[in-house]
């Protein structure tokens, strides 16, 4: 497609009234204050190069989205930076796009677009308002360690991508993440930190208890795994290993405080005490920590 054919295709999407139907190189938003987040997709890191277009761009909307679920703000817009390529491709893509930013309500602002060279790298940037806004770096010490929905289920849908059977739900939970901005405005105002399951529980609380200053303790027998995922993937040490450290989940890991229970359905895996690190147990006892954590550009760790 060509830049002026791509663009008025983009003005049939749903729009923001800042981007003055994007007839302009620049928009102008009045809400305030604003939660801004913005993600990159790269072909063969994010996404399969196999992966159906629709489901690329409703990946790339849905995890923006999740980031502003964890400030547990309502969305305000999106902006889309976009390679033109292949014709149907962008095509394709067009048609998930119109998809997505409908079901979760999300206006385009505007963005850029550029001639495609090599892998396809797909970035949108997100605005949230009326946000809580909880950090990370909130957690106290005896703040339980909660996640919303189930674990594990995206990684397991990656192998099935690849492989080309399993379960379809399982697939879709790569393909078609669910950011959870309903649970995100409801724990909002409750929670001590929250932020979203994007590289794996394991590294991701980590990383939320070593912004807080504090241990933190993940109980592998607490992980919630769905039907889908114990079915085809087991639910023994092993595979709560796997489920623990495999990233693309997109859902949301808050601490509460003790004694409290969350205002939404949520599942206690653990806790934060004084301290620093992070430590597993089961009812076996401890379970020494795996060598790779979770997923983290540019280290194998």
């Amino acid at each position: 497609m060509t830049e002026a054919e791509f663009i008025t295709a983009l003005r049939r999407m749903p729009l923001h009234p800042g981007a003055r139907g994007l007839i302009d190189d620049s928009a102008v938003l009045t809400a305030a204050p604003l939660v801004v987040t913005s993600d990159t997709l790269v072909e063969g890191v994010h996404f399969l190069p196999d992966d159906p277009p629709a489901d690329v761009a409703w990946k790339l909307v849905a995890t923006n989205l999740s980031d502003l679920a964890a400030k547990g703000a309502l969305v305000e817009g999106v902006m889309l930076n976009y390679p033109l390529g292949d014709a149907a491709w962008d095509r394709a893509f067009l048609d998930g796009l119109a998809v997505v930013l409908t079901r979760f309500d999300a206006r385009l602002i505007g963005g850029d677009t550029v001639s495609l060279r090599g892998a396809r790298t797909l970035t949108l940037t997100a605005f949230g308002r009326d946000a809580a806004a909880p950090a990370r770096d909130g957690a106290r010490a005896g703040d339980g360690l909660w996640v919303t929905g189930t674990i594990g289920d995206a990684g397991l849908g990656l192998a099935i991508a690849r492989q080309g059977h399993g379960p379809v739900a399982l697939r879709d939970a790569y393909r078609r993440p669910q950011p959870r901005l309903t649970e995100g405005r409801a724990l909002g105002p409750v929670v001590h930190a929250m932020m979203d399951v994007s590289d794996g529980v394991l590294i991701d609380a980590a990383r939320m208890a070593r912004a807080s200053g504090l241990g933190v303790t993940i109980d592998l027998d607490s992980l919630p795994l769905s039907a889908e995922a114990r079915g085809f993937g087991g639910e023994d040490r092993a595979a709560r290993l796997v489920a623990a450290t495999a990233g693309d989940d997109y859902e949301l890991l808050f601490a509460l405080p003790p004694h409290m229970l969350p205002p939404i359905p949520a599942t206690r895996i653990g806790g934060f005490a004084a301290g620093e690190g992070l430590s597993l147990v089961d009812a076996q006892g401890t379970v020494p920590l795996p060598s790779r954590w979770g997923f983290e550009h540019g280290t194998d760790r």
